[in-house]
């Protein structure tokens, strides 16, 4: 099946921006066609290349496809002198724009499904637990209930390092230095465990972490400065405590060896209430490229089976 698709861009009412803003957007299949799914990439600030997988959902399921990179990031407006302003980078800025993006494609009265990985899974969850109107199905893709839990996880699975990369890790962090090589090093061995287990890894990637790095303003803001465990103003975020309110059927995947350990998706599986969790083997943070066909097949069987809803 041959993908049609068009790209545009979508206004964006930013009164502290300082200047009119824009996200752009790539739509492949028809917005007439069936309920279509919006991708959240994650991040903060990375952008829609590295979701490219998702698009199989079309080939396979017929399902339109909406990618979008968010503001700051990719195609969409960068605002590099908001660098460090937690009160103009926050996760309500995001779910605003969320909103604008599906108002200015008229989404509400035919409906909308979304998928939120990393980070978009937690832009994702706050926007669900919002009730918007014309939400159907939520799935949210190797996102932690809470960046607290995450960090502990994080802090597990160095332990399972080589010595000799866990004493790098420790110096950059009581020295805050984490551009030396030795904590580079000892960061991109964790990466090629934990994040992508391909090698190499894929351009698409490859490529959206050198946007990332070209202009790390909401990365940097939010996540925090190039360390492997975050400092920014999400450090504290704990999704979990709005999880109650999420009234769509959701889904929640993870990897066999994901940063995402389980210990972070338990309080998303023990509140929301419509929920299925499906663990994706011999794969990690990019399940969707590490076992591209099972993680498709996954989340196209969840988005296309029969409404359950009473």
């Amino acid at each position: 099946m041959t993908a049609p698709s068009f790209e545009g861009t979508s206004p964006l009412d930013v009164p502290d921006a300082g200047k009119p803003c824009e996200t752009w957007y790539k739509v492949v299949g028809d917005l007439k066609d069936g309920i279509p799914l919006i991708t959240l990439h994650g991040g903060p600030g990375t952008t829609h290349e590295y979701m490219a997988p998702f698009v199989d959902l079309y080939q396979k399921y017929g399902k339109t496809v909406i990618l979008y990179d968010q503001i700051g990031c990719g195609n969409s407006t960068h605002l590099r002198d908001k660098a460090g302003d937690a009160t103009f980078w926050t996760v309500d800025l995001f779910v605003h724009e969320l909103d604008s993006l599906i108002d200015h494609l008229n989404l509400r009265t035919r409906g909308f499904d979304i998928l939120g990985h990393s980070w978009g899974g937690i832009l994702g969850s706050a926007y669900a637990a919002q009730k918007p109107e014309g939400l159907r199905r939520l799935v949210l893709a190797n996102s932690p209930a809470s960046i607290p839990l995450l960090l502990k996880a994080e802090d597990e699975l160095v332990k399972l390092l080589p010595q000799s990369a866990q004493d790098a890790i420790a110096e950059g962090e009581r020295t805050h230095d984490f551009l030396t090589e030795q904590y580079q090093a000892a960061c991109l061995l964790f990466f090629q465990r934990h994040l992508c287990r391909l090698d190499p890894w894929p351009a698409e990637v490859q490529r959206t972490m050198q946007y990332t790095a070209e202009d790390p303003t909401v990365y940097q803001t939010m996540y925090g400065p190039p360390s492997l465990f975050s400092k920014g103003s999400l450090k504290d975020w704990e999704g979990w405590s709005t999880a109650d309110k999420i009234e769509v059927e959701t889904l929640l995947v993870n990897g066999q060896y994901d940063q995402i350990t389980d210990s972070t998706v338990v309080p998303y599986f023990e509140r929301i209430n419509k929920v299925k969790w499906v663990q994706i083997s011999n794969s990690s943070h990019m399940g969707f490229w590490e076992e591209r066909d099972r993680y498709i097949e996954v989340v196209g069987d969840f988005l296309t089976m029969k409404d359950t809803t009473s």
